[in-house]
């Protein structure tokens, strides 16, 4: 199994149920197994001309995986439960539904026409730093560096929501695994 960390985010709508479903719809994903989830945190949206407060805020969090789906497989399916959620694709960094970004599978560096990870922008933007630290806090950005170290150096400019994790862990992240079952 492989282990990958998923972004996920929303603006618009019941953002918070639409974070939940969508973890839980990311778990119930044949070839997935839950290991962490983040709790939820608010950021002001970013538009391709940077933050912008006169759109609605996002809600963002982050689940942990360990998965026998390649990456392209996941990011499809990644891509389906967005469709699910009314996720359109009609304007780049626009309002969404659901926003489901593959982050990191395992140290893996791929970038291919539909992928690219680790997410080029992920080590720069405190609400997918923020929450990953939450859900493992000992979690490294692979090539570029212990998440925490990222996470300091960009800010914390998100706000924590007060809600529990998207999921109740059966392990911690960063712990290796000592069996097949």
């Amino acid at each position: 199994m492989s282990r990958a960390v998923v972004a996920l985010g929303a603006n618009l709508g019941d953002r918070g149920n639409t974070l939940r479903a969508a973890a839980a719809a990311i778990v119930a994903l044949p070839g997935v197994r839950p290991v962490a989830s983040s709790r939820e945190v608010e950021s002001v949206a970013v538009t391709l001309d940077g933050p912008d407060t006169t759109k609605p805020r996002y809600r963002n969090a982050v689940v942990v995986v360990d998965t026998d789906l390649e990456p392209q497989e996941l990011l499809d399916a990644l891509h389906g439960i967005e469709d699910t959620h009314g996720r359109t694709r009609e304007v780049r960094w626009g309002d969404r539904t659901l926003d489901l970004d593959l982050v990191a599978y395992d140290d893996l560096s791929l970038d291919t026409v539909t992928l690219t990870v680790p997410h080029p922008r992920a080590g720069e933007r405190a609400f997918v730093l923020a929450p990953w630290h939450d859900a493992d806090p000992d979690a490294v950005l692979p090539g570029v560096g212990p998440v925490a170290d990222l996470l300091e150096r960009v800010g914390d400019d998100t706000e924590r929501v007060d809600e529990p994790r998207l999921f109740d862990e059966p392990t911690r992240a960063s712990r290796p695994e000592t069996s097949d079952s």
